[in-house]
Order: C-alpha cells, then structure tokens, then sequence
C-alpha cells in the first residue's frame, strides 16, 4: 500500500511539473508575440515612425536595429508570416530544452543583425522576426548532429521535415526580404547548437 501510494505521488508531481513547464513555454511565447503585436500597433498609430530602429546597414546608429529590429514589423502580412514559425519552432526549442530558448535567441539576433547589417544594400532598413526564426531552424536542424543524441536526431529529423523548405530564404532571391538577416540568424542558430553540444 505504501509503494503504491508512493508511486501515485510520484506520478502526481511529474504530472505538476510538466504542466508548469508547458505554462512557462506558453508565457514565454505568448508574451513575445504580445511584444510583436503591441509594437506593431504602436507603429502603425505613429505612421510606420519605430521603423528607423531597424537595422540600417554600415551606420553606427543602425546597429540599435539588431536589438530592435526582430520586434517591428512592416505590415501585418509580414508580422503573420513571423507569428506561426516563431511560435512552433520557438517552441520546439523549448521542447528540447528550455534553458537554451533564450541564449538561441540570442544568438539568433546577433548575427541575423550583424550579417543585415554588414551585407544589407545601402539606404534600406532591415526589420522583423524572421531572422531570429532561422536561427531556430538553423539550432534544431543541426543540434541532432553535433548532440548526438537520439531525441535530438529525431528533432532535427522532424525540424527538417517539417520546415526544411525555410532553408531556401537564406539565398538570395525575392524583392524587399532580407536574405542577409536570414542568413546571419540561420548562422547563428548553427553556433548555439555547436555550442551547446554538450552541455
């Protein structure tokens, strides 16, 4: 009897513990998108004014932008197209370990920002999420290799399955998308899965 009570409670607090994992995954998302969504309601009440924060290639003050500019958004086709890749893949990471959502994330802004803002055309203004988005894929598709464990290889075996397709924005292509930031973040995200190999 006492075994068996010991084993309910057990499964009790596991049941607790995933559930508050899964609430921390869901604020933590949820409140960056709220982030996205207010600060592209705020710009659109000033007439597009917080844009000027992007990222401004090879000006001092346009590297503001890589801190900045993953929260702003053009229109809202461009904040729509960020939300659902942003929430699943940012997701995924936490899944694999929440720890590493917020140093991928960095990662990610950091070099989507810097390669924006070192290869970016001159007198344009490089905004949005989708950069720090690569960099997740770019974490996901390569921690299975160099982790080298079975539930990472499987992540990254669903990752590519599922949005391997994103790889190709990171080539050069479509008017008015940074493929530069696409690049950098994507990068980026490489780095952090390197760096946390083993950890």
């Amino acid at each position: 009897m006492g075994r068996n009570y010991t084993l309910r409670t057990k499964a009790a607090q596991g049941t607790r513990t995933v559930t508050r994992s899964i609430t921390r995954q869901a604020t933590t998302l949820g409140t960056t998108l709220g982030v996205f969504w207010t600060a592209f309601a705020a710009n659109t009440v000033l007439g597009g004014a917080l844009l000027q924060y992007g990222i401004i290639p090879r000006n001092l003050v346009g590297l503001r932008g890589i801190v900045f500019a993953p929260f702003l958004h053009g229109n809202l086709q461009h904040l729509l197209a960020n939300t659902f890749p942003f929430l699943a893949l940012g997701w995924m990471v936490m899944w694999r370990d929440a720890r590493h959502f917020l140093p991928v994330t960095l990662f990610a802004m950091l070099g989507s920002g810097l390669c924006a803002w070192l290869l970016g055309a001159p007198g344009t203004v490089h905004i949005g999420a989708s950069g720090v988005v690569f960099g997740y894929l770019g974490f996901l598709l390569l921690a299975g290799v160099y982790a080298r464990s079975v539930g990472s290889i499987l992540l990254s075996l669903v990752t590519a399955a599922l949005w391997g397709g994103l790889v190709l924005g990171i080539a050069p292509g479509q008017v008015g998308i940074s493929w530069q930031a696409h690049l950098g973040g994507f990068v980026g995200g490489v780095l952090a899965a390197r760096f946390f190999r083993r950890r």
